[in-house]
């Protein structure tokens, strides 16, 4: 966003924000505050900790927007959020959201999403790529980290709530760098594979593990995995962008919240 010099997560995590803070608003009035902290960058989660405390909040329900479940994700928002409270030395009571990966609501968003993309595209995609930020694959095999599971269960959850077929949908998985194996395949590949060896010369990515979208989506997809997929003979290449402020992603975060926030309003 160069009129507000900030990056189009910044900026779309601000419109999510206000969103969710209307309908809040609307509902509980003066009773419940909405606000947004960065894992990395500004507001920072200590900042926004402290200022909520300083405002005299004495319930905190602490929202990590990643649908699934990552050591490397959630777990460290989580870890930053409980690091801020242990500088507090009056400490409100707290919460924190699970993930929401089979949210059936969150579900909808996602087909609907994919419905409306595909009822504007120039041609019918053959097959859609739903594409996860990748993990080291060590996470899963040592320890247990539930991310794969999680990924692998939002692609059949979305074929379901779709009706299509196993030959519609694929899992892949973007953002390896470093050495080691991640969790395949890996998105930059698949697509060439696809133009290359099965003939798809029509395809549509989509990335369900961002809530928002960022140089993730917007530039490695959009830019790189589409160059990967044409330069292997593909022709038309369709992002489907993130959730970000639509209507029916903001109602599906509003439920969660409420859900969560159950026993203190």
């Amino acid at each position: 966003n160069e009129a507000e010099s900030e990056s189009p997560l910044m900026t779309i995590t601000k419109a999510q924000t206000a969103a969710i803070k209307k309908i809040m608003h609307k509902k509980y009035g003066d009773n419940v505050a909405v606000e947004f902290c960065m894992r990395y960058g500004n507001p920072s989660t200590k900042s926004r900790v402290r200022s909520l405390v300083s405002m005299g909040c004495s319930k905190i329900l602490f929202f990590p927007l990643y649908p699934h479940y990552a050591g490397a994700t959630s777990a460290t928002a989580n870890d930053q959020f409980f690091r801020a409270l242990m500088k507090e030395k009056w400490q409100p009571s707290v919460r924190t959201v699970s993930p929401y990966f089979d949210n059936s609501q969150y579900i909808d968003a996602l087909a609907k999403s994919v419905e409306v993309a595909y009822k504007g595209a120039y041609k019918k995609p053959e097959i859609l790529v739903c594409s996860y930020h990748g993990v080291p694959r060590r996470y899963l095999v040592q320890g247990g980290d539930p991310y794969h599971c999680q990924c692998q269960k939002t692609t059949r959850l979305l074929k379901e709530r779709l009706g299509w077929s196993d030959t519609e949908i694929v899992t892949t998985f973007q953002s390896k760098f470093g050495p080691e194996e991640w969790l395949k395949p890996y998105t930059v590949e698949e697509v060439a594979r696809l133009a290359r060896e099965d003939g798809k010369k029509n395809i549509a990515v989509i990335a369900p593990a961002f809530s928002a979208d960022c140089i993730e989506t917007l530039e490695e997809i959009n830019e790189e995995i589409k160059e990967s997929f044409e330069e292997a003979g593909g022709s038309e290449f369709l992002y489907i962008s993130c959730l970000n402020e639509e209507p029916s992603h903001i109602g599906a975060l509003c439920k969660i919240i409420e859900e969560n926030l159950s026993g203190w309003i």
